[in-house]
């Protein structure tokens, strides 16, 4: 969502205003959870696993509710689709070069103009999330009011389904295992659509494949195979794990993205540049203590579209 080279220091401030809205009143610790001192922002340092057992639903299989904290892992880039390829290099066919290119010279990022992340966008994403676990529907909440919800009810994928951003998804148990496999999505080619952080394609012939577990009280972990034949020459493969937030009252608030979004109509396209360990990152290293007002916003004169990083 937030668009690092374009509004510098003003962007990095609207980070604060994300984290407000998933903040709770108060920081308690819990049994079995991280103590609230290890918290670090939108991450949580790793916790060890929990003699606290797994929680089940009526159904027998793990509940995989909970407030979800990504886990910075060395050498490992959050919101990179190529996290886990070779040097972080994307398998790209040639016309998925073209979209890829497409999308970082003539785009600017749909999450910044409060258009839907998507999948797989938002398993790659630096935010937290929250689960809300039914036996016979599974609910993901992002950070700014986005959601998906995965029925778990047998039922089969659309003979011709929609084009969505979080594609048609159903979800099904392999033991002790949920996964959710989803077809139907948008083609990052119409503009408003990126696979990752980082300006990254997907077409619509994607089928991704997401193994989700609960090994211990303490941890959720994915397991995403990214299938698309028209951008990609081999399958992708994405692991990831998140830790329980060290306050059981912590949670996602309102947040309304549209209102006030002074950024929108400022920037220009493509990431920004991206980092050689494969983030895209601040132009602002650190962010100030107390954030200073709109006057600090440094805004790029020229028309969109001319615009370079």
């Amino acid at each position: 969502m937030i668009h690092f080279n374009r509004l510098r220091l003003g962007t990095a401030l609207a980070l604060t205003a994300l984290l407000a809205s998933a903040a709770g009143a108060q920081i308690t610790s819990a049994p079995g959870s991280l103590p609230a001192s290890q918290v670090d922002g939108l991450f949580a340092k790793d916790a060890p696993a929990s003699s606290e057992p797994v929680p089940r639903g009526p159904d027998g299989h793990p509940d995989l509710t909970g407030f979800w904290k990504g886990i910075k892992e060395a050498g490992k880039p959050v919101g990179n689709l190529g996290r886990d390829e070779p040097g972080h290099i994307l398998p790209l066919t040639e016309e998925g070069k073209a979209a890829q290119t497409f999308l970082r010279t003539k785009t600017i990022d749909p999450e910044a103009l409060c258009i839907l992340g998507g999948i797989p966008r938002h398993n790659a994403s630096a935010l937290p999330f929250e689960i809300l676990h039914t036996p016979k529907r599974l609910a993901f909440h992002y950070l700014y009011n986005t959601h998906r919800t995965i029925p778990i009810d047998g039922r089969v994928h659309d003979a011709d389904p929609e084009p969505a951003y979080f594609g048609n998804p159903i979800g099904s148990w392999e033991g002790d295992t949920f996964v959710i496999d989803s077809i139907g999505f948008k083609d990052s080619a119409g503009g408003k659509l990126w696979g990752d952080e980082n300006a990254d394609p997907v077409s619509d012939q994607t089928h991704v494949i997401e193994r989700w577990t609960r090994p211990d009280f303490n941890h959720i972990h994915l397991d995403m195979t990214v299938i698309d034949p028209k951008y990609y020459s081999h399958p992708l493969k994405y692991g990831r794990t998140w830790v329980l937030s060290a306050n059981r009252t912590e949670g996602l608030a309102e947040y309304a993205c549209n209102e006030n979004n002074i950024d929108a109509a400022h920037l220009g396209p493509g990431p920004g540049a991206i980092n050689p360990d494969g983030t895209r990152g601040y132009a602002e290293p650190v962010l100030p203590k107390d954030p200073p007002g709109p006057d600090a916003y440094v805004i790029d004169p020229r028309p969109v579209g001319t615009r370079r990083p």
